[in-house]
């Protein structure tokens, strides 16, 4: 990964454990689209976490793993006065199951720049 400037120890961090970006627990609806067998089919769940790489998105829903997606991020927050959708594409890079509960890791095709302003400390 290329940087411009020294790293701080946040990045540094976070590159040591083999994140490109910062993760936060932020609890969003969201809605998943993707093609299986020919059909065009729908999964709605809720973020666990959220980067401006990817999400991770807990449905009762499985997604099959490389499937490509793409996604709607319904962002509410205190100063808002309506949910603002985000929508951004990319793919299904893991998926685990815990008593019928799914968790889909959705990877970024490109950053979503539009979280940066609800990705606050």
């Amino acid at each position: 990964m290329e940087m411009n400037g020294p790293m701080n120890e946040i990045e540094r961090r976070i590159l040591s454990r083999g994140r490109a970006y910062r993760r936060f627990e932020l609890q969003f609806p969201v809605r998943i689209k993707f093609g299986y067998a020919g059909a065009p089919l729908e999964v709605e769940g809720v973020s666990k976490n959220v980067s401006i790489g990817g999400l991770l998105v807990r449905s009762t829903t499985s997604i099959p793993q490389h499937t490509p997606v793409s996604f709607i991020v319904s962002l509410h927050g205190t100063d808002a006065v309506r949910p603002v959708h985000v929508q951004g594409e990319g793919k299904v890079v893991r998926v685990r199951e815990t008593a019928g509960v799914y968790l889909l890791a959705i990877r970024c095709n490109e950053p979503i720049v539009h979280l940066e302003s609800f990705l606050k400390e």
